[in-house]
């Protein structure tokens, strides 16, 4: 069932609420692809009901991003949706989840910010606003569905943890649940964006994660220090890609650490043919 409506979304989940159904969420911005579908067959597995929310959420861009370029598959979503057993697919409008007229500002809107410590580096560094944008967007999402577990891919690792740091902070009665990357049989991590991507793009785009399986092999051998398992980035990095960040923090607080350890993550952004991409890894098997 395709859903557009909030008061009509309320209606349609609470018998199964009332019935002690469990319900899952996976929160989207469509184009969906088979990362997508592998939070819903997570979902699925563990939960008897599962919602499947697409919406581009315009207050987690920033003004010179791609809001409007962003990829509007909702036809090819839901079909996608309904044949692998979704039961809603929520798409609310901008006007449905802000309100009429909205004004996209804290000035005018209620943000939900996430701790700045979490937010001053990685993809929060150069996009500034975009996890209060996301934490915002998720709360109302937490708040229309009330589903017991929520799904989001580890390929969005700050992300993930931010919205579990949202959790735990605002008491949320939601079990997040982070589900492994999805990769092409090459190697690069599936993403909305790769379709901004040529075929020589794709190629070019493979060195985020030769960078990270080179630094998590470096890592096994026994290298510790940070900065010695970042310098082996730049011998495979090219003309043809841009790196924006390269750092190894805990994988969950985010934190600088003085030496890499099992529970350290490293993060990668990089612009190819100037699509912006991100990929990570755990150190630790």
């Amino acid at each position: 069932m395709l859903i557009k409506k909030i008061n009509e979304l309320r209606e349609y989940i609470q018998p199964y609420k009332s019935d002690k159904e469990t319900v899952g969420l996976v929160p989207t911005m469509g184009a969906l692809h088979n990362g997508h579908l592998s939070l819903i067959k997570a979902a699925k597995e563990k939960c008897d009901r599962v919602v499947v929310s697409v919406f581009v959420n315009p207050i987690q861009f920033g003004p010179n991003e791609d809001y409007n370029k962003y990829p509007r598959t909702l036809d090819a979503d839901y079909e996608l949706c309904t044949k692998n057993g979704v039961d809603v697919v929520f798409s609310p409008s901008p006007a449905e989840m802000y309100g009429e007229g909205f004004i996209l500002s804290n000035d005018n809107l209620t943000y939900v910010c996430p701790p700045f410590n979490y937010t001053d580096k990685l993809c929060g560094k150069s996009r500034i606003g975009h996890f209060d944008g996301v934490c915002t967007v998720v709360n109302k999402l937490f708040n229309i569905v009330q589903p017991d577990f929520a799904f989001f891919g580890e390929k969005d690792a700050q992300q993930l943890i931010i919205i579990k740091k949202m959790v735990k902070d605002l008491n949320i009665p939601i079990e997040i649940i982070g589900c492994p990357i999805v990769r092409e049989e090459s190697g690069l991590a599936l993403s909305s964006r790769n379709k901004y991507l040529s075929d020589k793009g794709k190629k070019d785009a493979l060195v985020l994660s030769k960078i990270l399986q080179n630094i998590k092999q470096c890592y096994l051998k026994g290298i510790t220090d940070i900065d010695a398992l970042k310098e082996t980035a730049f011998s495979l990095l090219n003309d043809n890609v841009e790196l924006e960040y390269l750092e190894i923090y805990n994988s969950e607080t985010l934190e600088q650490e003085e030496k890499a350890n099992n529970n350290s993550r490293a993060f990668i952004a990089c612009r190819v043919e100037g699509v912006r991409l991100i990929d990570n890894i755990k150190l630790g098997d």
